[in-house]
């Protein structure tokens, strides 16, 4: 009987744990899933400016693509970095310093996240997910293209600066500036699944 009470207990102390691991679903490789910002640029002499392309790993994640998937991750924004292999090293940091000072503004709002809320299929190993995009401390819902390749998962959206309270940068008068549209990308591997190599990530 006493065996039989100590099973009992430990059964009841083991579901929660259970519970929630079952809920997270599967664990996100961060240290090969991505998330790329494409930045572009418009104005008068935008031929002058260049496009950025800005870079950061995950910083935890989930997913579950069974029958009720769902997919949710965070960024730390103070590890995003400019990936622009055309500047100078000088131009580089100049660049990475202005999106997390009076862009991004990471140190006051350090977090982006996406949570989905709604996945459908749009074809053979491609979906519409919908769902939830915290940054720059403001949460808007937006549209992910995804599909998945050999264990692998990307998708595409594409949001407004201003939607999230970003001010698209100008220089020269205007004559250069960001564009108000930004291209996202995610890179997301799931643990367990072949490391990706580098010419197959995400790029333009």
């Amino acid at each position: 009987m006493r065996q039989a009470m100590l099973i009992t207990a430990s059964m009841v102390l083991l579901l929660p744990s259970c519970l929630t691991a079952a809920a997270a679903g599967q664990q996100i490789d961060t240290e090969q899933s991505m998330f790329t910002i494409h930045v572009g640029k418009s104005g008068l002499l935008s031929a002058a400016g260049h496009e950025h392309e800005i870079r950061a790993g995950f910083a935890h994640g989930s997913m579950d693509a069974g029958s009720s998937p769902h997919i949710e991750f965070t960024v730390n924004a103070r590890t995003l970095k400019a990936m622009d292999p055309d500047l100078s090293p000088d131009n580089r940091a100049d660049v990475q310093h202005t999106m997390h000072t009076k862009v991004l503004e990471s140190e006051k709002y350090p977090e982006i996240s996406f949570r989905s809320t709604s996945i459908k299929s749009d074809g053979e190993h491609k979906w519409a997910v919908v769902g939830i995009l915290t940054l720059h401390n403001q949460s808007r819902p937006i549209r992910v293209e995804a599909q998945e390749s050999n264990g692998s998962y990307t998708g595409t959206s594409r949001i407004k600066q201003t939607d999230f309270g970003i001010e698209p940068v100008t220089v020269g008068g205007g004559l250069v500036k960001v564009k108000n549209e930004l291209k996202i990308e995610f890179l997301v591997i799931p643990f367990g699944s072949s490391p990706v190599p580098r010419a197959r990530q995400i790029r333009r």
